[in-house]
């Protein structure tokens, strides 16, 4: 499994997906669905979609990945969990087509997300590929919409070395005729886009050059975002209960694919987008996004985990307002560790850990690299242990952060 052992477990092909699905009667064609993909932000923008759609009247299905707690988060109706008997049934059905494929795991929680949305009627599905896009498993489905949320440098071994690499199997989803938005525009990606999208007579949308940010603060854990439609005075206030700075692009994003979805037909209010905005983690289930678990001193987790993420994170800390910063991090092998460690501040006390996974970086080894870029702190076999330690002495005013892996945020009991 690629989420516990990395690389090796990562397959560059559809063809076992598309084995599976002709096994299965080829359920991705029977639903309407939206393609996510992008580096940051892909998790967030799915949820807030879904919860928009659901708040819409529209039964909706979301298949993300990788789960924090419970492998059944990665797909839901309505923000409901698949059933347990639906899993163990599933995979007893398609056993001889596992015996005779040797499908991976995440091909076969694909073709799963495709059987489950069916069999549960939903009106639309929003899809998160899993890594890349052009060779990831969601990619035989025909979307409504394509979107791509970002490209940063992350999975460099498997995507491409340079950003015009990585944007180019990001830029595998987008489909003919089917319109795409991207998130943000930057000028080593746009090329890639707009080649992709002519070659395939794709109508292209830069969202962050549609609408913007004019306005935001916090309220209550809660970040406030006025949006202004470029070319106009009018300002359209948004109330996130994703309270991290970063969802802000985010929204953006999520406001565009809802025109284009407006535009085809879906009946999709502002007010209803608004309500959902509100509540995108009550209808959907998403945690680990500058998520607040504990006041006084305030703990925080977040899955950031690579640069770009890291840079986030750093961003967002900066309009934190706190006495002092304890870190407790811990990352998987197969990342830019040392661009990583980079990014975070040096005045933190740091809290180094791991994930129970085979793919996690030993803690000590994380604290020797970090130690080497002026990092101090101490190691810790286990996350809650490590927490518990940052808790311990932090004092009231403090800010306690938990980051660098979606496995160690996944595994702190909250």
């Amino acid at each position: 499994m690629f989420s516990r052992i990395g690389a090796a477990a990562y397959k560059k092909d559809l063809t076992n997906t598309i084995r599976l699905c002709e096994y299965l009667g080829n359920p991705h064609t029977k639903i309407k669905c939206i393609h996510i993909a992008g580096t940051n932000g892909k998790g967030s923008t799915s949820h807030m979609l879904a919860a928009i759609l659901q708040t819409a009247g529209y039964k909706t299905g979301l298949y993300t990945s990788p789960h924090l707690r419970d492998f059944r988060e990665r797909f839901r109706v309505n923000g409901e969990m698949i059933d347990k008997q639906f899993v163990a049934d599933f995979v007893e059905r398609i056993q001889p087509a596992i015996d005779e494929i040797e499908p991976s795991f995440f091909e076969i929680t694909v073709a799963m997300a495709f059987d489950y949305f069916v069999q549960q009627q939903v009106d639309i599905a929003v899809i998160e590929t899993g890594l890349g896009g052009r060779l990831d498993s969601t990619n035989v489905i025909t979307p409504e919409v394509s979107v791509i949320t970002n490209i940063g440098r992350d999975h460099m071994n498997l995507l491409g070395d340079t950003l015009e690499a990585i944007a180019f199997e990001k830029a595998g989803i987008i489909k003919p005729q089917i319109p795409v938005v991207v998130g943000e525009t930057a000028s080593e990606t746009k090329k890639i886009f707009e080649q992709v999208a002519r070659e395939k007579q794709a109508p292209l949308f830069f969202a962050d050059t549609q609408r913007y940010v004019a306005e935001w603060q916090y309220e209550h854990h809660q970040l406030m975002v006025q949006v202004t439609p470029s070319g106009t005075d009018e300002r359209f206030t948004y109330h996130l209960d994703l309270p991290g700075f970063y969802q802000s692009k985010n929204c953006i994003t999520v406001l565009e694919v809802i025109y284009h979805l407006q535009k085809a037909g879906w009946k999709i209010t502002d007010e209803q987008v608004q309500q959902a905005l509100r509540q995108v983690k009550k209808l959907t289930g998403l945690h680990g996004r500058w998520e607040v678990i504990h006041d006084h001193p305030v703990v925080v987790l977040d899955v950031g985990h690579n640069e770009d993420g890291i840079k986030q994170i750093t961003a967002q800390l900066e309009l934190s307002d706190y006495h002092h910063l304890h870190i407790v991090i811990g990352l998987v092998k197969d990342k830019e560790i040392e661009k990583v460690l980079s990014l975070l501040p040096k005045e933190a006390t740091y809290y180094f850990t791991r994930a129970q996974i085979p793919r996690a970086l030993p803690e000590n080894e994380l604290a020797a690299r970090a130690q080497a870029l002026g990092l101090n702190g101490h190691a810790y076999d286990d996350v809650n242990t490590a927490l518990q330690q940052a808790m311990n002495k932090a004092t009231r005013h403090d800010l306690v952060l938990v980051c660098g892996s979606v496995f160690v945020v996944g595994e702190v009991k909250m």
